[in-house]
């Protein structure tokens, strides 16, 4: 079976977003919209549905990552923050982002809390792995090298 390592991130993360849409539990919240997604940004997200699309990308980093916390996905979803004529340092992006998706894919049961980190339940990967499957039958023209998955 086709698992999230074969499939392209890019394909995978936008096929999830579009489950994830149909979820009651994953709900951009009020804030959202105006919300930048670290200091390093100067300007917030101009996609509509990027809360559901860093869901899906978070969900994917915690499948593959293993036990990780808020901190180190911060981490991951960093970059260079302008300083002006200083030079640039890289700065970590937001943890409330992260943290509530995190809670809202642990509500709709994705995502587990151990004392490690978070790590992705069994539901979870039966998701991520199912949606994977569905998504290979479509990339099978574009990338036919996956066809041996």
């Amino acid at each position: 079976m086709t698992t999230v390592y074969d499939i392209p991130p890019d394909v995978l993360i936008a096929n999830v977003a579009g489950e994830l849409k149909k979820l009651d539990t994953i709900k951009a919240p009020d804030w959202a919209e105006f919300a930048k997604t670290g200091v390093h940004k100067q300007m917030p997200p101009k996609e509509e549905d990027w809360w559901y699309t860093r869901a899906a990308s978070v969900m994917r980093r915690v499948y593959i990552d293993g036990p990780v916390g808020v901190q180190r996905l911060r981490s991951f979803y960093g970059g260079k923050k302008n300083r002006g004529s200083k030079p640039n340092r890289f700065a970590r992006g937001s943890g409330s982002v992260t943290r509530k998706l995190l809670q809202q894919l642990e509500t709709a049961g994705y995502i587990q809390n151990t004392p490690e980190g978070r790590i992705v339940s069994a539901n979870g990967r039966k998701f991520m792995d199912a949606v994977a499957n569905d998504s290979k039958a479509s990339i099978a023209e574009k990338y036919p090298g996956l066809s041996k998955y």
